[in-house]
């Protein structure tokens, strides 16, 4: 491809959507409600990217965005830092709730 090509997509050339406030909101709540947060951001194809949140107290949830793009910008509102990873840290930290633990019981048993 010739340099110039009209099909050449540079990152500039991008236009990504605007950060939904419900998706800051969202996230600014769960902070504030665990004590602080961290936030991993997922790519997860066509449905965009899901933002897990990890609170301080252990607790987690998830959100979602129409991108990365947009993911990392609501974090960035919300004022959560976006870790790159998965490190052992953070992980350690999350505390599954027992509903959850049952939940997955139950599918593991349903199989």
């Amino acid at each position: 491809m010739a340099d110039g090509s009209d099909t050449t997509l540079t990152a500039d050339q991008t236009a990504s959507a605007p950060t939904p406030n419900g998706l800051v909101a969202g996230i600014k709540s769960f902070a504030a409600e665990h004590g602080g947060a961290k936030a991993v951001i997922e790519y997860v194809g066509k449905r965009g990217a899901r933002i897990v949140l990890v609170g301080s107290d252990g607790a987690w949830g998830d959100q979602f965005a129409e991108d990365t793009v947009v993911a990392r910008d609501a974090c960035g509102q919300a004022g959560v830092a976006v870790e790159n990873a998965w490190e052992r840290e953070l992980m350690d930290q999350m505390r599954p709730s027992n509903d959850l633990w049952r939940s997955m019981a139950r599918r593991t048993m349903a199989r």
